[in-house]
């Protein structure tokens, strides 16, 4: 009897559990890792969601601080506004008590003034008593006897300082703001000021003073002109410019001192113009009296610069120098002008070398 072949099977039961058991292991390791994953996720999310709380609330913070340093800022300005218009209420009261106190000034050198006028005619009737007991017949001094000084007379001759002596006799008046006072300050509230301020401000009295006390020290037979000079250099009398002034024509002199009083101070300071306007008179002067209050602001023209320092203002003086004309004495008449510490100097040691003079005169003269 034949035995019958048993049939071999390869995927048996056993074998599919096998396989099962591995996927179902698969899966569940899987299964694992991605739950791990998702708490890992989770936990960050939450992290990052606190930290985005935090700083919104950060930035609500901030919003509100920020308000509140707008109002602060706000506040702040409205306080600086009020405090400029009180500050220029106060600005405009010290410059109207300043001008009281220049009014007040000039009243009292007034006074003085016609004090001195009065002992000096004491002094001049007790000479003529003298001379009249002594039968003595003097002659007034050469150049006292063209014009009177003052209408109301007054004492011409107790300078000696400063002698009017050429045969043509130029003289220079510095018309610039800076002539409206001798305080940097004060020259820039009277720059802002009406004209009738400006030509009543005493420094520039005493320029206007001056140039009328020269006059009457022009000696006879002797011509003179006058030049203002700011920026720029003008003859007094356009139509006399270039020309000589007989000292003896009176009707011209009072021409000269009624445009004087219509000047207004203005502009910067150009010496270099001033001395070569020098040249343009014909013939040459052989006198030339300056009347200013410091050294030049500028050269020949005005440069870019808003703001000039000494060395520069000496610059342009030496530069004003060389155009002045050869063997002519410079006579000058410094006024005061704060902070100008090199000016004194320079016009002195300019007298010494034009055989001139420098007068650097006392607030009550002439």
């Amino acid at each position: 009897m034949t035995k019958r072949r048993r049939t071999t099977e390869v995927f048996t039961l056993s074998f599919l559990d096998c396989i099962c058991c591995g996927f179902g292991a698969v899966i569940l390791f899987y299964t694992i890792v991605s739950a791990q994953s998702g708490v890992v996720r989770i936990s960050k999310t939450d992290n990052l969601t606190a930290e985005v709380n935090r700083l919104d609330e950060q930035v609500l913070t901030g919003s509100r601080n920020l308000a509140a340093l707008r109002d602060t800022l706000e506040k702040t300005r409205n306080e600086i506004a009020s405090a400029a218009a009180e500050s220029n209420i106060v600005t405009a009261e010290l410059a109207d008590r300043r001008m009281r106190v220049s009014t007040y000034d000039a009243a009292s050198l007034a006074r003085r003034t016609h004090i001195e006028k009065l002992k000096a005619d004491i002094r001049a009737l007790q000479e003529g008593t003298k001379r009249l007991e002594a039968g003595g017949d003097e002659r007034a001094p050469t150049g006292q006897d063209v014009s009177s000084f003052r209408k109301t007379g007054g004492d011409r001759r107790y300078i000696t300082g400063l002698r009017m002596h050429g045969r043509r006799i130029l003289i220079l008046l510095d018309v610039s703001a800076s002539m409206l006072h001798e305080d940097i300050v004060s020259v820039l509230r009277l720059r802002n000021s009406d004209d009738a301020q400006k030509r009543a401000a005493a420094k520039w009295r005493r320029a206007v003073e001056t140039v009328h006390w020269l006059l009457t020290q022009v000696p006879p037979g002797s011509a003179y002109q006058i030049y203002t000079f700011n920026t720029k250099a003008q003859p007094l009398l356009p139509d006399l410019g270039g020309k000589w002034i007989p000292g003896a024509d009176l009707p011209q002199l009072a021409r000269g001192l009624q445009a004087l009083e219509m000047i207004v101070p203005a502009d910067g300071t150009s010496l270099y113009n001033a001395f070569a306007a020098t040249k343009t008179l014909t013939p040459l002067p052989d006198q030339i009296v300056l009347i200013t209050d410091g050294l030049p602001t500028q050269g020949k023209s005005a440069g870019s610069r808003k703001y000039v320092d000494s060395a520069a203002r000496m610059r342009f003086f030496d530069e004003a120098v060389g155009q002045l004309p050869d063997r002519v004495p410079i006579d000058s008449v410094l006024l005061p002008m704060q902070g100008d510490s090199e000016a004194a100097h320079r016009f002195w040691r300019l007298a010494r070398l034009s055989d001139g003079t420098l007068l650097m005169p006392a607030k009550d003269w002439p």
